[in-house]
């Protein structure tokens, strides 16, 4: 990409709001992140605000879930190619299973390390701004 990337993060964390911002930092890709702490913050910005180029999304948030917000980002037309990811420390096969069914791009378990917290936020960064094309959002 020539411009940075815009990413949206949906963490109600502050702590693993840090670390991803960190992560990022230190990453030698150019992005700009912007964080919102919950459910009903994150589709307000995404219907009224901008379109980011890729969401990073819990599950487990206040005001809407993040099944919620997957499932109405996916079912409206204007939003459903931005590429989403599920960043979520549950383990549960179920949200597994519901992420992709719901048509998550994929579901990443957060880890407990922080040098590997660091590492998965980078990959995630150096795959979608290397790697991958992403789509248009304006």
């Amino acid at each position: 990409m020539t411009r940075p990337v815009h990413i949206l993060l949906v963490e109600d964390n502050p702590g693993d709001v840090r670390l991803t911002m960190e992560a990022l930092k230190e990453s030698q890709f150019p992005s700009n992140l912007h964080v919102v702490r919950d459910g009903v913050e994150a589709l307000d910005y995404l219907r009224n605000v901008a379109l980011p180029d890729l969401i990073l999304l819990d599950l487990n948030l206040p005001r809407r879930s993040g099944r919620e917000v997957l499932t109405e980002i996916k079912a409206d037309p204007a939003l459903r190619r931005i590429p989403v990811m599920v960043l979520s420390t549950s383990r549960s096969d179920a949200d597994v299973q519901f992420s992709y069914d719901h048509h998550a791009n994929c579901y990443i378990q957060k880890p407990m390390e922080l040098d590997r917290f660091f590492d998965v936020v980078r990959s995630i960064e150096q795959f979608w701004c290397s790697v991958a094309s992403l789509p248009a959002t304006s």
